[in-house]
């Protein structure tokens, strides 16, 4: 039992934690980004386990994280209100007719650089004025309509 306790305390403070770091966290993954993940799943693989290593023990613990991931989807799916506080939401325009929203992209972490090198990628633009609109999607990835 002390193993699913401590599987739905670190699976819930890290649903918790990625949430509060905003959609744009996990998009683009730098050096940085690369090395923390990694420490973190070290941390976390300590803390769930603990001092039992036995193959039960991880299957026990597989079981209540997907548990976990079924029941939070689930809830998301019927809560609209759920679904705001756990991640995801509706896309957030970010730029429309080639203006920059900034106080719209402050709040889902995103700059000019972000939706020209997105524009850039999807489309070949090369200037903000060649945006029509700009939307940071549930997946924190940035969907451009050119003008």
């Amino acid at each position: 039992m002390d193993a699913v306790l401590r599987g739905a305390a670190v699976y819930l403070f890290l649903v918790v934690v990625f949430s509060a770091l905003g959609r744009r966290t996990l998009v683009q993954t730098t050096n940085f980004d690369l090395v923390l993940l990694i420490i973190i799943g070290q941390s976390t693989q300590l803390a769930l386990l603990g001092d039992d290593y036995s193959v039960t023990n991880a299957a026990l613990l597989i079981l209540t994280l997907l548990g976990l991931h079924l029941g939070l989807a689930a809830i998301k799916d019927r809560l609209p209100r759920a679904e705001r506080v756990l991640g995801g939401g509706p896309p957030v325009l970010v730029v429309a007719d080639g203006r920059l929203l900034k106080d719209q992209a402050a709040a889902v972490g995103v700059g000019a650089d972000d939706v020209l090198l997105a524009a850039r990628r999807l489309h070949g633009l090369e200037r903000m004025a060649q945006v029509r609109y700009a939307l940071v999607e549930r997946t924190g990835e940035i969907s451009v309509v050119p003008a």
